[in-house]
C-alpha cells in the first residue's frame, strides 16, 4: 500500500499528545427516509471483505508500523465475571507501557512512546482505573446500559452511564434493545440512543449494535444510520459476548455507512471492531478496510479502536519477531 505509514513516520506520528477527541456527534433529528434503500448485496459485501486479506500486503518495517498503530488503537479491555480490581490495574499499568521497553528500543522508539488508546472495564472499576491512569492521557471507557444484553428497565440504564461518568468515564459503550433493530422500530431506537447520549454529558458515546444478534447487514445498515442519526459518536460491531462478533462483511456495511453519513452532516463517525480481532493478521486487514474505505485519517484512535485483550499479546510477539528473528511463547507477553 503507497500510503502505508512507513516504520520512522509511526514512529513520529505516536509521540504525540495525549488523545483530543475529536468534535462531539450532535446528530440529526430523525429522518426515516435517510433508511429508503439502505438493503445490502449479502454476497457483494462477502466478495469485497475477502479482497482485504488478500489484495493488499504489509511486510517487514511496514508491517511493524502498522502494528504500532495498531496498539494505539486497542481498547485494552476486561469484562470477565471474575473481575477484580488488581487485575484492573494490571491492565493499566499494561496500558501505560503496552510493548516492551526493548522491543520499543530495538524498534529505535522511546521506551515510552506508545500507549493504547483506552481502558475498557465495566462500571464497578471506572474509579479505579482512572486513579491507575492518572497522569497518562489513557481514557477510560464504561461498558453501560445492562451490558451485555442490555436488558434492564430503560431508567436504570440511563443511571448507569451516568453514574459511570461521575466516577471518571470519559468514554460509554452503551449496548441497544435489539429488540427495535429486529421488528424495525427505527424511532424507538433513536429516541433511546438519544437519551443515551444526554446522560453521557461530556463523554463519548459508542454504541454496540450486537451485529451477531440483528441478523442481517441490512439491519446493520440501517442501525448504524440510526444511532449515528442519534447522536453515536462511535458505532462499535459487537459486545464480544455474542456467538458471532466483529467480521469484515459487517465491518464493511457500517464503515461504509460512516461514509454516508460524513457526505451527508459533514462529521466524521469513529468505528471499533470488537471481539473475534485476536491477531496480528487480522488487525492489518482491519485496518486496510479503514484506510480504503475511509482514509488516513481513520487509522489513528480517535476514529478508530479495536475492542481486545489477547490482541496485544500476539502483537508484541510478531514486533519481537521482527526485531530478534524468533517467535517467543505468548506467555512472555502477558496483558495483565
Amino acid at each position: 500500500m503507497s500510503e502505508a505509514p512507513s516504520l520512522s513516520s509511526s514512529v513520529v506520528a505516536l509521540r504525540g499528545t495525549p488523545l483530543i477527541h475529536p468534535a462531539r456527534n450532535p446528530g440529526v433529528p430523525f429522518d426515516a427516509s435517510w433508511l429508503d434503500g439502505l438493503r445490502v448485496n449479502q454476497s457483494a459485501a462477502e466478495r469485497r471483505a475477502v479482497t482485504l486479506a488478500t489484495r493488499r500486503s504489509v511486510k517487514k518495517d511496514a508491517q511493524a508500523a502498522w502494528l504500532l498503530k495498531a496498539v494505539t488503537c486497542i481498547d485494552l479491555t476486561t469484562l470477565s465475571g471474575d473481575d477484580t480490581e488488581g487485575r484492573v490495574r494490571r491492565l493499566c499499568a499494561k496500558a501505560r507501557q503496552p510493548v516492551r521497553a526493548e522491543i520499543l528500543e530495538a524498534l529505535g522508539m522511546e521506551p515510552r512512546g506508545i500507549r493504547t488508546g483506552a481502558v475498557c472495564v465495566y462500571h464497578r472499576f471506572v474509579a479505579a482505573a482512572v486513579d491507575a491512569l492518572q497522569g497518562s492521557g489513557i481514557p477510560v471507557a464504561a461498558v453501560s446500559t445492562g451490558f451485555p444484553a442490555g436488558l434492564i428497565p430503560h431508567p436504570l440504564k440511563l443511571k448507569e452511564i451516568e453514574a459511570s461518568v461521575a466516577d471518571g468515564a470519559r468514554e460509554i459503550d452503551i449496548v441497544v434493545t435489539r429488540e427495535y433493530v429486529l421488528t424495525g422500530n427505527w424511532q424507538a431506537l433513536y429516541d433511546e440512543v438519544r437519551e443515551f447520549r444526554a446522560a453521557c454529558g461530556p463523554a463519548h458515546l459508542k454504541a454496540i449494535l450486537a451485529t451477531g444478534d440483528i441478523r442481517t447487514l441490512s439491519n446493520v445498515a440501517r442501525a448504524s444510520m440510526v444511532c449515528m442519526m442519534a447522536g453515536a459518536d462511535f458505532i462499535k460491531t459487537s459486545t464480544g459476548k455474542e456467538g458471532v462478533n466483529a467480521t469484515l462483511d459487517v465491518s464493511l456495511v457500517m464503515v461504509r455507512m460512516i461514509r454516508e453519513y460524513q457526505q451527508r452532516t459533514g462529521m466524521p463517525i469513529g468505528f471499533k471492531p470488537a471481539g473475534g480481532v485476536s491477531s496480528a493478521k487480522s488487525v492489518l486487514a482491519y485496518q486496510i478496510l479503514m484506510k480504503e474505505e475511509l482514509g488516513r485519517a481513520w487509522l489513528e484512535p480517535e476514529l478508530f479502536r479495536i475492542g481486545a485483550s489477547s490482541l496485544l499479546a500476539d502483537i508484541e510477539r510478531q514486533l519481537e519477531h521482527h526485531v530478534s528473528g524468533q517467535y517467543s511463547a505468548f506467555n512472555r507477553h502477558p496483558v495483565a
